[in-house]
């Protein structure tokens, strides 16, 4: 269990973490994932799942399985911390078309919807959805947009741990078939 203040200051370091690979590798693409996990718990079976399935989707969205560690020019940091799971990419494609992977990832696998894979500016500002023309995530447990049910907290704790839970016992089965 973590506390109000370990989560701001993983925020912070986080954001600390964003501005320093875009210091050092001016002129690339950041791509920040992390895992949406309700609560204080952010590390458990269901967080490191979705991390995992995560991490694979973006290597081969970006197709980074497909390049030798010469000819790589990207690369991807990951770390498995108490405040959440945290993967950073570095690639050299242009941030729209980042972008637009990174939707495609989130909108289609199974558990990306548990993904918040971020596109950073040179600003250190996430791409927006609609600066691709893609509409606003649909909540996890309805499909009204979900900033909405997050602000008017619509649905509770169960309801939406009921739906992770089963988001990813579904995800589980089918790689084990």
């Amino acid at each position: 269990m973590i506390t109000l203040h370990e989560l701001l200051a993983s925020r912070d370091a986080r954001h600390a973490t964003q501005q320093k690979l875009l210091a050092e590798h001016s002129g690339k693409t950041l791509v920040c994932l992390t895992v949406v996990m309700p609560g204080s718990v952010k590390r458990n079976h269901q967080s490191l799942c979705a991390a995992h399935a995560a991490v694979e989707a973006i290597r081969e969205a970006f197709h980074l399985n497909d390049m030798s560690d010469t000819e790589r020019e990207a690369v991807l940091t990951e770390r498995d911390l108490n405040t959440g799971y945290e993967a950073y990419l570095i690639t050299p494609l242009p941030l729209l078309e980042a972008k637009r992977i990174a939707v495609t990832i989130e909108d289609t696998h199974p558990l990306g919807r548990l993904f918040d894979i971020d596109v950073i500016n040179s600003d250190g500002i996430p791409v927006a959805r609609n600066d691709i023309g893609e509409k606003p995530r649909r909540c996890l447990v309805c499909e009204h947009e979900a900033r909405y049910c997050m602000r008017m907290r619509w649905h509770t704790q169960e309801e939406i741990w009921a739906k992770i839970n089963e988001m990813v016992d579904l995800y589980t089965k089918a790689r084990q078939t």
